[in-house]
């Protein structure tokens, strides 16, 4: 945001940086006056925009960067942290901005002289710096590191020490001495399996597949579908019952493990902790001889290969949830593909990388062979698109992959890899299409919705209902109605729970395209490649998921060009069209949106400076209205917590003023006051409120009636009156 201020009004945003590096006023008044400022240059240019973002903790920033031997990062939420974590006498409240401010440099000073008097910690400190460090002399950054740590690790451990093992209830049911005859089965427990077990062991019985890697080598996918594959084996030995679930990995892996989240200064993202009986047999069955390096694996359980088809066969909506596709031995003149023998070798099972040389060379999709080849085809069965694809160049630049046959062969379709080769490729495949984990996730439902968004539950109602329906919904009204704010919640409420990973937020703008929003071509260093754009990705990704609902929130849908961003997907995203495939212009393969995929936009309807919504959007799209929420329950409740008679009084006035606005023909209900304007205050102050008068309220209302200074007077005297 300042960058865009600074870009459209350089010598006001200049003149506000050289107030702020004044050292000669007190530093508390220059990030006062910075923030006021900023809230002036929103409304005179922020273009509807709701949020300016220069607050306290950005501008220390920077003061940080322009003094760094002098300030110190604040943030609110890690300071208050950190003086509850120290028993400090220094107190910060939410909305006491000066207050806090103050006491945040007095308390930071005092942690920074005991620093200073720490030569232990000094000595680490720079035993760490190189050449190309700042040497932060008066450790001042130092200081700000070490209330980060406070903040997000120190305090943090008592609560995930208290996190209980999951799942908690299910068990494989299998005994200590069960799993003892099962170790000495080498078609259960192979070489690489008790490599693994040996490993956990020594680790302490518990660990994530990253700590493993990092002190024992391979790769973290190497303990990780290792471990499954194992207790597939054992499911298939013992008919132990399996957890109830889609996916293989998450009911397969409780078999061997309990597991819980890692912490944040933990390497990885789960612990698994090895069952007691299987921990109890490890402790009598003998390791000492289990010596196993990676490139000495046998790979005979399965083979790995990596397929170059048509992008209509990787293309998820090529293939239909669970269809099995196959893929000829013979080409259309009836010679053998290369390598023919790689297609003889592939057997049910093996791992697949899908791969595509055209339009752009890159790994698209993995897969499994779910039969034999019977002298015609073989078979096999997508299990993901990749949101994110892995391009030629990348894997080029690897020297792990130098070898690799389809580097050596340069033509043909279905090419050998080895084990080390597919691990490495599923590292890289995973650090840019992290699998989706089933976490712990808060619930979230009407009553949660209704209890933070100020709407009545009838109009709730119909929300859900007119979203569930058209499958495309805007939400419209006036400025601070919670458009936004309801939009992520409404999204919360139907999915039932807070997973932010099946949500995707964007902004239109006047300068968005087809190319940023679906796909295009964008530089390379080899001149421009096609790349996916964020819709096509997050299509892929409720694609891979079609039992759950996911969300695509467009911000100021009304701002962009909605022919140039939607193309051909103006159709497709109709409800009647979902699942109908269309050629896509880019690539020539065919795409269709996804069922479970709901679209919610929002604009502002007192945005005169923009023209009529498209049409086309508008009959694609059900229009739901927003209103200020001031008579709503939640609202009343709230409004009765703060017990502020001042509040009660200046609500009144505004919901006065909305009656005038809405009344006025020039203007209608479309510009009335939101009640989000005076939400989520912990306390409330008269300071508070005449900020929001002074720098919300009435330089709306000065747009509003630029024209009649008589009755914006008028109002700002009735508004100010309530203060006296």
């Amino acid at each position: 945001m300042i960058t865009g201020f600074a870009r459209t009004a350089p010598e006001e945003v200049r003149a506000m940086f050289i107030a702020l590096f004044d050292e000669s006023v007190d530093v508390i008044e220059r990030i006062m006056t910075f923030k006021n400022h900023s809230s002036i240059l929103l409304e005179k240019y922020g273009n509807g925009v709701a949020q300016h973002y220069q607050y306290e903790n950005a501008i220390s920033v920077y003061l940080w960067l322009r003094y760094p031997d002098k300030y110190y990062i604040y943030k609110y939420g890690e300071v208050k942290t950190v003086a509850d974590e120290l028993g400090s006498d220094y107190h910060f409240k939410k909305g006491a901005y000066t207050e806090n401010l103050r006491n945040f440099y007095s308390f930071y000073d005092e942690i920074c002289d005991y620093i200073r008097a720490d030569a232990e910690l000094i000595s680490l400190f720079q035993a760490q710096l190189t050449d190309s460090c700042y040497p932060d002399p008066e450790y001042r950054t130092l200081t700000a590191d070490i209330g980060f740590y406070i903040s997000r690790n120190y305090s943090q451990k008592e609560s995930v020490a208290l996190q209980e093992w999951f799942p908690k209830d299910y068990s494989p049911e299998i005994t200590t001495d069960i799993w003892l005859e099962l170790l000495h089965d080498s078609e259960v427990f192979t070489d690489s399996s008790l490599e693994i077990m040996k490993r956990m062991k020594d680790y302490g019985g518990q660990a994530t597949c990253s700590q493993l890697a990092t002190k024992y080598g391979e790769s973290p996918n190497f303990y990780n579908s290792g471990s499954i594959a194992l207790a597939c084996r054992v499911a298939d030995k013992t008919g132990c019952p399996v957890m109830s679930a889609e996916d293989d990995s998450v009911k397969l892996w409780p078999i061997l493990y309990v597991g819980r989240k890692a912490d944040k200064d933990e390497e990885g993202v789960y612990i698994w902790k090895l069952r007691d009986e299987l921990a109890a047999a490890l402790d009598r069955f003998d390791l000492s001889e289990v010596e196993l390096y990676v490139h000495m694996a046998d790979d005979s359980e399965h083979g790995y290969w990596m397929l170059n088809a048509s992008p209509k066969i990787w293309s998820f909506s090529g293939i239909e949830a669970g269809a099995v596709q196959s893929y000829t031995l013979y080409n259309e003149n009836g010679n053998k593909r290369r390598i023919f023998q790689n297609f003889l070798d592939a057997r049910a099972g093996d791992m697949i990388i899908g791969y595509e040389s055209t339009p752009v060379k890159q790994i698209v999709a993995l897969a499994k062979i779910s039969a034999e080849q019977d002298g015609e085809k073989i078979y096999f069965e997508k299990t993901e698109g990749l949101s994110t694809p892995i391009d030629y160049a990348t894997l080029k630049a690897c020297p792990e992959l130098a070898h690799m046959e389809y580097f050596s062969m340069q033509q043909g379709s279905l090419f050998k890899l080895t084990r080390g080769e597919y691990d490495f490729l599923m590292d890289l495949i995973r650090d840019k299409n992290p699998l989706i984990v089933e976490q712990n996730t808060e619930k979230y439902d009407k009553t949660d919705f209704l209890g933070q968004v100020f709407m009545s539950a009838q109009r709730y109602d119909m929300l859900v209902a007119v979203l569930k329906n058209k499958k495309n919904i805007i939400l419209q009204g006036a400025p601070g109605v919670g458009k936004t704010f309801a939009a992520r919640r409404l999204a919360y409420s139907i999915m039932g729970e807070k997973d932010d990973t099946r949500i995707e937020f964007i902004q239109f703008h006047q300068n968005y395209s087809y190319e940023d929003f679906m796909m295009g071509y964008k530089p390379s260093e080899d001149g421009f490649e096609l790349r996916m754009g964020i819709f096509y990705r997050f299509c892929q990704k409720a694609a891979n998921q079609p039992e759950k609902d996911f969300f695509f929130i467009i911000d100021e849908i009304n701002r962009g060009n909605m022919s140039r961003i939607f193309g051909e997907l103006l159709m497709l995203i109709e409800k009647d069209y979902r699942g109908t495939k269309a050629t896509l212009a880019y690539n020539g393969i065919s795409f269709s949106m996804p069922a479970n995929l709901y679209i919610i936009g929002m604009m502002n309807t007192a945005d005169r400076s923009l023209a009529m919504i498209d049409y086309a959007l508008r009959r694609r799209f059900s229009f739901f209205e927003m209103e200020p929420g001031f008579d709503s329950e939640g609202f009343v409740r709230y409004q009765n917590e703060l017990n502020n008679e001042t509040f009660n009084q200046l609500i009144e006035k505004i919901k006065e003023l909305n009656k005038e606005i809405a009344n006025d023909r020039a203007l209608g209900k479309g510009f009335c006051i939101g009640h989000s304007y005076f939400c989520n205050w912990n306390e409330c102050t008269d300071e508070k409120m005449r900020t929001v008068v002074d720098f919300d309220i009435l330089p709306m209302l000065d747009e509003y009636w630029f024209d009649d200074t008589a009755k914006l007077q008028r109002w700002s005297n009735i508004l100010h009156g309530v203060f006296q």
